[in-house]
């Protein structure tokens, strides 16, 4: 959906609507709502209430689709062997609250650390509670922008992008590097 079919759609319908499209439309969801907020036309404590459980929900939703929906023969084609998933299920046992809350910081990340979460078997409650811990800062984040810059929901929209992505690369650079200073110490 574009963006202005998004906010026309939010703001004839209200908060009924806006859990659904926030779940399937994420950050920009709760731009368009807190600029609608701001007009007068929603409730800011609603659209920050709704836009929580709605990213909950969605969160959730990912980690049941990495616990349930990949097949076997699809991991291993995706390359999650046997060793590489009880790997990542030590892995979340240690550090599964940190993993998460970067992988909710860094938005672009997080598809893959949901999934990872539940593949991993990581518990539920625990994922949910540190998904929490991380969504309300960032929903408030995401109204606050909105508040201000919602009028510019496009270029937001593109801000969130590159933001995302830019983490994302950093993400990835700071991994590799970590990965070949621990290749490095293990040789003698």
């Amino acid at each position: 959906m574009d963006l202005e079919t998004i906010r026309q759609i939010i703001q004839d319908h209200g908060l009924a609507v806006l859990f659904p499209v926030a779940i399937l439309e994420g950050p920009i969801v709760t731009v368009i709502a807190a600029w609608l907020a701001r007009q007068g036309l929603m409730n800011v404590i609603g659209v920050y209430l709704v836009c929580v459980v709605a990213d909950l929900v969605g969160d959730a939703g990912m980690y049941w689709l990495g616990r349930r929906g990949v097949p076997p023969r699809l991991r291993r084609r995706l390359g999650v062997s046997a060793a590489r998933l009880t790997a990542m299920r030590k892995h979340f046992r240690e550090n599964g609250p940190r993993t998460l809350v970067i992988g909710k910081i860094t938005h672009s990340a997080g598809f893959a650390v949901l999934l990872a979460a539940g593949a991993s078997r990581m518990p539920f409650w625990p994922f949910l509670w540190w998904n929490l811990i991380a969504t309300l800062p960032k929903t408030a984040l995401f109204l606050g922008i909105g508040w201000v810059f919602g009028g510019l929901s496009a270029q937001v929209d593109t801000w969130i992008f590159r933001v995302s992505m830019v983490l994302l690369a950093l993400i990835v650079a700071g991994a590799a590097l970590w990965l070949l200073r621990q290749r490095g110490a293990g040789e003698p």
